[in-house]
């Protein structure tokens, strides 16, 4: 009888064991890495809200394909050497099924070839690490930024030099390659190119390098704060020139703009100007993730955390459309997805293409008297 009750009891055990396994293999996680400390802070949490937003939406409609999504976030402090360590955290304890990583470049480049060997896509913020066929990005091509700054400047200023200012970020490289070579197409002169390092205090002797060589304008490349450090050092100098950022959260710009006001300007996503955009189908995707985002989030800058959920939705449409969570197939599928609607704007990818974004959806902005508003 003993024996039997034994029998009976490690029967039951190994039932429950079996089940919390079925049910921990239900659960697809969705691994971000992710600067929640650092430089990249602002929209790298951004980011994250944005995913958790996106996840709680599909899971409340009953998950994808019947399973449900969970979250694993690490913070890899805005730091590449970091991102590493977190990446393969999560990849060896947590048993990430996919990455929707944050902004931090340099950190997803260099786990890029690590998740790859393991068959993990990437839905990534940042620019596409080099030649690594399983990460995607939500990121518009960085000349797209500095397109949209260079044709205001031609079209909307007297304005025929300027200087360029960059962090040494991957991003903010490209970036600065773009401002060099395009500059031209524009009519515009770029007299003088100068780098900062994210922790500097004082950019004063770069912004007067480039007013002393005769710039009507200072084309910024880099997050956090040293875009007020740069707005404070203009003002202090009594300099004339304008200032234009890039993409970065508003609650970065508003003190930026109580410094420099009308002369300062900033690259602005669809979602940061929405009420200033014709109805249509990225307003209406706009919307979709507006509502769920403002319920939980209020007044905070969407930007950001509108990439994080077009990250996950296209994920989810890969899932869908292969029927199917296998690695490989989700990467295969992201390759299939054209004409996707999303916050930013249309994605189209391919084999060949893994940068959805083709059509440059980014306007000018300002910030008077408080409110955003498009540059005009």
């Amino acid at each position: 009888m003993f024996n039997a009750r034994v029998k009976c009891l490690y029967m039951t055990v190994a039932a429950i064991a079996v089940a919390g396994t079925a049910q921990a293999e239900d659960v697809y996680k969705i691994g971000i890495s992710a600067g929640l400390t650092g430089y990249a802070a602002t929209v790298d949490r951004a980011w994250s809200d944005g995913v958790q937003v996106a996840v709680d939406v599909l899971n409340a409609k009953g998950g994808v394909m019947g399973r449900k999504l969970q979250v694993v976030i690490e913070d890899n402090r805005s730091n590449p050497q970091e991102a590493v360590t977190v990446y393969r955290k999560m990849m060896s304890s947590d048993g990430v099924n996919l990455f929707s990583s944050g902004c931090v470049s340099a950190g997803n480049a260099a786990a890029a070839p690590m998740v790859a060997k393991s068959e993990i896509p990437m839905v990534l913020c940042s620019i596409l690490p080099k030649d690594v066929g399983w990460a995607f990005t939500t990121l518009p091509p960085a000349g797209f930024e500095v397109e949209t700054r260079l044709a205001y400047l031609k079209d909307k200023t007297p304005i025929r030099k300027v200087g360029v200012l960059h962090d040494p970020t991957p991003y903010a490289l490209v970036q600065k390659d773009a401002a060099q070579k395009l500059a031209a197409k524009y009519g515009l002169e770029v007299v003088g190119v100068e780098a900062y390092k994210q922790e500097d205090a004082d950019l004063s002797v770069q912004l007067s390098k480039m007013q002393a060589a005769g710039a009507g304008a200072v084309i910024k490349i880099g997050l956090g704060g040293t875009t007020l450090t740069a707005a404070k050092n203009l003002k202090q100098l009594g300099s004339p020139m304008l200032l234009l950022t890039s993409l970065e959260d508003l609650a970065v710009f508003k003190p930026v703009a109580e410094v420099l006001g009308d002369k300062f300007f900033f690259v602005a996503s669809p979602s940061q100007v929405y009420d200033a955009y014709p109805d249509g189908p990225l307003k209406q995707a706009m919307g979709q993730f507006l509502e769920p985002w403002r319920a939980k989030f209020s007044d905070r800058d969407p930007n950001w955390a509108s990439r994080g959920w077009d990250s996950v939705m296209l994920a989810a449409a890969a899932i869908e459309k292969g029927k199917s969570f296998e690695g490989k197939s989700v990467r295969d599928n992201l390759e299939k997805i054209t004409g996707f609607q999303g916050t930013t704007g249309s994605y189209d990818f391919s084999a060949e293409q893994h940068q959805g974004v083709s059509t440059n959806p980014f306007v000018l902005g300002q910030i008077i008297d408080g409110k955003v508003k498009v540059a005009q």
